[in-house]
């Protein structure tokens, strides 16, 4: 007998429950976060509502309490109160996602951490005259803060600064937005491996927002279980010739084929078991164990009984990237889980929103409870739908940080899914980096604040 969706749900959310703050303590961000029991079945209307009130809210605090974000908005001419009604909110101040990419070094790293943070920042310990990104981080988080950051293919990180409550929030909709879209596949009994570094072992943030996972599936298996800092994440990336990073890349090519086989070995025990699985992480690691697979003529037959969820993009192995029907059409071939079962999902560290596919035709749901997407021209400025443009957003859910982004990819957004009955805009399951890195205009206005800001 397949369980209600409101008892799903309600499972889902007492397995979870040290994410979700007490009623008491709601805004309007944590209501567009926690309380729609399905985040994309939400009538439209009641969305934009729970949307507005959401993004609003945090529009005055980061305005209020961010000198940074407080001196742009002041440039740009914008105020709280010139947000009355919804279509108002186009007029917030977008950030460049190029603005946190472009930070110092050293001691002076901490200071423009501290001043893009919204709020008061806790006391922090750094030791040494000239520390590592990672004893910055460290320090930070110590702390009882959540400084995460992502790789990007040039090997320049993307550093951004949360508390925990912001933290809980990108997990939390994170996991419930893929638990949503698979239903009733998922159980707490199941057994889960994780593609992505330990998140109890990294502060990049692909793999630390992954910790929720330890928390809604009883057994969980990770693929990297080693520490995973800014260096090594350098050295991977990037394309140096040295000694140090020719071993590095020696021994991440050792550590790929052992991890390969653990998965496989993992894979029939639990076939052999009969259990539930869950693969949740960097597609191009499953990729990697159904080509061993197919090259030895091994198949499994996870159809009801398992499910995939991906993310992080192929950065790492660019070369093995494919569409993603032909890696469902693979994971369906050679696992049997169905790919309707087979979901990806779009995120980014500068924000707390999960973009997640709808089994039915793929397509990417935003959460527009707490989210306000924007295609963006070659001059920033929004366009309707059907057109390709810069994606960006305005992230209702971040209390630490701005999260009005400019990102750098570029996307078509649809004014609603042309294959399920799910309300609300969606993107074209194919992302794409925009053409040019270079922001113009506000980036460089930005940088210059902050510059100014740290010499204070």
């Amino acid at each position: 007998m397949t369980i209600n969706y409101d008892e799903y749900i309600k499972k889902f959310d007492s397995c979870v429950s040290k994410y979700i703050p007490k009623i008491n303590e709601w805004t309007p961000a944590d209501y567009a976060v926690y309380d729609p029991k399905d985040p994309f079945k939400v009538p439209l209307n009641e969305a934009k509502e729970l949307q507005f009130n959401a993004i609003k809210y945090q529009f005055k605090r980061h305005y209020e309490h961010n000198k940074m974000y407080n001196n742009f908005c002041k440039d740009m001419n914008i105020v709280p109160d010139d947000i009355k009604i919804y279509e108002d909110l186009e007029r917030i101040p977008l950030i460049p996602n190029e603005f946190y990419k472009d930070y110092p070094t050293g001691r002076d790293f901490a200071l423009w951490l501290a001043n893009i943070f919204t709020g008061d920042i806790p006391n922090i310990k750094i030791n040494g005259k000239n520390p590592s990104f990672d004893d910055v981080i460290n320090a930070f988080n110590a702390s009882g803060l959540a400084v995460s950051y992502s790789s990007g293919t040039s090997g320049r990180h993307t550093f951004i600064p949360r508390d925990m409550r912001s933290f809980y929030i990108s997990e939390y909709s994170a996991a419930k937005n893929v638990i949503s879209m698979i239903y009733p596949i998922w159980d707490y009994n199941m057994h889960g491996y994780l593609l992505m570094p330990n998140p109890f072992k990294t502060n990049v943030f692909a793999g630390k927002v992954c910790t929720i996972y330890y928390d809604a599936i009883k057994q969980v298996d990770v693929a990297i279980d080693r520490e995973i800092n800014t260096e090594l994440i350098k050295l991977s990336m990037t394309g140096g010739k040295g000694l140090k990073t020719k071993l590095v890349k020696s021994s991440l090519k050792r550590m790929n084929i052992k991890m390969v086989d653990n998965i496989i070995s993992w894979l029939e025990k639990n076939d052999k078991e009969k259990n539930k699985i869950a693969f949740v992480g960097a597609p191009y690691i499953l990729y990697m164990v159904t080509n061993k697979l197919k090259e030895e003529g091994k198949t499994f037959n996870f159809a009801d009984r398992g499910a995939v969820g991906t993310g992080g993009g192929w950065k790492v192995q660019e070369n093995t990237r494919m569409p993603l029907t032909s890696f469902r059409k693979q994971i369906e071939d050679i696992l049997g889980i169905k790919h309707e079962h087979c979901l990806d999902i779009y995120g980014m560290v500068e924000g707390n929103s999960w973009l997640t596919q709808c089994p039915e035709g793929h397509y990417l749901h935003i959460p527009i409870t707490y989210i306000h997407p924007l295609v963006l021209d070659k001059d920033f400025r929004p366009m309707g739908y059907n057109e390709v443009g810069r994606y960006a957003f305005l992230d209702g859910s971040t209390f630490s940080y701005p999260g009005f982004i400019i990102s750098g990819d570029q996307v078509r957004m649809l004014e609603h899914c042309p294959v399920c009955d799910r309300p609300g805009p969606v993107l074209e399951p194919e992302v794409t980096r925009a053409s040019g890195k270079e922001m113009r205009g506000c980036a460089e206005e930005i940088r210059k604040m902050i510059s100014d800001d740290v010499k204070e």
